[in-house]
């Protein structure tokens, strides 16, 4: 994990966006823990905040963990059960999910939540504000987001392998995911800008550094220092990783200057910066980072309020890896 990359803090807008996308997300509220939990972000900001400064790619490894945990059953965290205590397989069973990391941390705050107001705060809403606290601490913007979300009953790796994306995602693929949580083009693009933190594992590339596919767009450069950090087409080790793009630890709009250039880490990365349909937004995100905050901002509350499970719907664990 990179580390020697500048650790840098935007001043940034803040965005509060409404909800007109499906009936459960219309269930959430802005001020759910005014009166139950008063002090709830600001007890997650001063856990996270520790953390944060000993570990500068803990804000990627959240911001991932709520992108996996929404895309299968929706926002529920369902992917912190473990398979001990739940009658399914755990999500984490799921190859799709290899290198998703924090879930003790999750675990972390929970218990102390408990003890600042027990039986309150759920563990998808803690999932959803550690990762909005992630984008703002790493320079990104900071998002206000609904909350209310319960936790899920149940889990499946089989659903996790299922609804997961793959490294070969098209541009169709892709599109179709996000358009049905109410997004559209324009979030589409932006929400694939949180591959602006952390990194690849060499696992998920192999197949496009040395089975590419026809039309894919990669500087030769770039192509030639990712085969030396990932030199055979089985990786020597599944712990070998590279920059998602050259500012790793900093929420920016490089991502999108990079992929300009033929230096997108992933399929997916070089395909919207080609395709009709997202190459125009793609050079705008480029050359305009308040756009791009401002476009993500709006997708990011409506990743996070996807297919959320609210009042009797869910539970409020006592423990985020078991069921009640």
């Amino acid at each position: 994990m990179a580390t020697s990359f500048p650790w840098i803090l935007l001043a940034t807008v803040v965005m509060a966006m409404p909800l007109s996308f499906g009936t459960k997300a219309n269930q959430l509220s802005y001020n759910y823990y005014k009166f139950s939990c008063p002090n709830l972000e600001s007890v997650i900001k001063n856990e996270l905040l520790k953390l944060f400064m000993t570990d500068a790619t803990a804000p990627a490894a959240f911001l991932r963990l709520l992108f996996h945990d929404c895309q299968v059953q929706g926002c529920d965290a369902s992917i912190l059960l473990d398979s001990s205590y739940n009658n399914h397989n755990s999500e984490m069973i799921s190859s799709r999910n290899f290198g998703v990391r924090k879930l003790e941390m999750i675990n972390h705050i929970k218990s102390v939540l408990e003890e600042e107001c027990p039986g309150q705060v759920s563990c998808a809403d803690i999932i959803a504000l550690a990762a909005k606290e992630s984008v703002s601490f790493s320079g990104g913007p900071h998002i206000q987001i609904p909350l209310g979300r319960k936790d899920s009953r149940t889990c499946s790796s089989q659903e996790a392998d299922a609804k997961l994306p793959s490294p070969t995602i098209t541009v169709d693929e892709f599109i179709s995911i996000f358009t049905s949580k109410g997004m559209n083009i324009e979030e589409c693009v932006s929400i694939l800008g949180a591959h602006t933190l952390g990194v690849g594992h060499c696992l998920n590339i192999v197949g496009r550094l040395y089975d590419p596919r026809v039309g894919d767009k990669m500087d030769f450069g770039f192509g030639a220092s990712l085969r030396v950090a990932c030199p055979t087409q089985v990786p020597l080790t599944n712990l070998t990783v590279v920059p998602n793009d050259i500012t790793p630890v900093t929420f920016d709009n490089q991502y999108y200057r990079d992929i300009m250039m033929g230096r997108g880490l992933f399929g997916i990365d070089s395909s919207i910066s080609t395709d009709p349909r997202t190459a125009p937004i793609v050079t705008r995100f480029a050359m305009d980072q308040n756009n791009f905050f401002q476009a993500f901002s709006s997708a990011f509350v409506k990743l996070s309020s996807t297919n959320v499970l609210t009042k009797v719907q869910g539970d409020v664990r006592r423990k985020c890896n078991q069921v009640n």
